[in-house]
């Protein structure tokens, strides 16, 4: 007689991480990113850090959450709009490599070369064989970026979903986040499959072992936030360059000097 076959086991469904926990992490981690900062600008480091992932699924705010207490002349995030027609008559990946960090800086691509593996490949941007050659060259570019020195981290956010539905539905009902709703996002969000399989031919060609991908369960946006930074410190060697402990000098005495009486045009207090 067979035996009964065992049943896979349920994933274990957590609690939302509360907001109040989650800042008190996020803080830590703040300090952190600092440091690392301050360590970036001392050796003179290179860092790149790539974000990939379907609409919805959380790369702004994980990118905000790095970026909001380090300096923007540091940590520059690049966003390129659609390319222009001189630019799409030149190597895909030409237009992205003069946006790559010198020495002292972290660069962050929200969405990178990879829009040609995905949503130029999904939505008929580019044809098959130029996805087909693009998976089979930017291993090698990658690799040539590694060996100039870059750290280079590759990051997909993977969503479900029921929750890419639930969050492109908050941004048609929030004043707030309508903007961020494009004909674009509507489009992709019908093609689920296409873009899975397309998200599957670039990990078989691209997670390689110099430049892999990290995969991160962004269905909890505030644990998914938390996960990332502490993985991408643990993956850069970075050390706490020491300070000389600041302290504010004396403020000048004010002499002969007195506050005008001139009529500012002030701002309402409303509030």
């Amino acid at each position: 007689m067979a035996k009964d076959k065992k049943k896979p086991a349920k994933a274990i469904e957590r609690p939302r991480l509360k907001n109040k926990d989650y800042l008190e992490q996020l803080r830590k981690l703040h300090v952190e990113l600092v440091k690392l900062q301050e360590w970036v600008i001392a050796k003179g480091v290179k860092v790149c850090i790539v974000f990939e992932g379907r609409d919805g699924a959380g790369k702004g705010g994980v990118i905000k959450a790095i970026t909001e207490r380090v300096s923007p002349r540091v940590f520059r995030v690049m966003a390129l709009p659609a390319p222009t027609d001189r630019e799409k008559s030149q190597m895909h990946v030409q237009r992205y490599l003069p946006h790559l960090p010198a020495g002292g800086e972290v660069v962050i691509f929200d969405r990178s070369w990879y829009n040609r593996a995905g949503v130029e490949r999904v939505m008929g941007f580019c044809t098959e064989e130029q996805a087909d050659k693009f998976l089979k060259s930017i291993p090698w570019v990658e690799n040539a970026i590694v060996d100039s020195g870059v750290i280079l981290l590759k990051y997909w956010l993977e969503v479900s979903p029921e929750e890419q539905t639930r969050r492109l539905e908050a941004r048609i009902n929030d004043g707030r986040k309508i903007w961020k709703l494009t004909p674009m996002d509507l489009k992709s969000y019908s093609r689920w499959y296409d873009y899975s399989r397309a998200r599957d031919e670039m990990f078989r060609h691209t997670d390689t072992d110099w430049a892999p991908w990290r995969v991160a369960d962004s269905n909890d946006k505030r644990r998914a936030r938390l996960n990332i930074i502490t993985d991408l410190l643990s993956r850069i060697p970075y050390e706490e360059v020491k300070r000389d402990k600041v302290e504010l000098p004396k403020r000048q005495k004010p002499g002969k000097y007195k506050e005008p009486d001139y009529p500012y045009k002030r701002v309402a207090e409303k509030f």
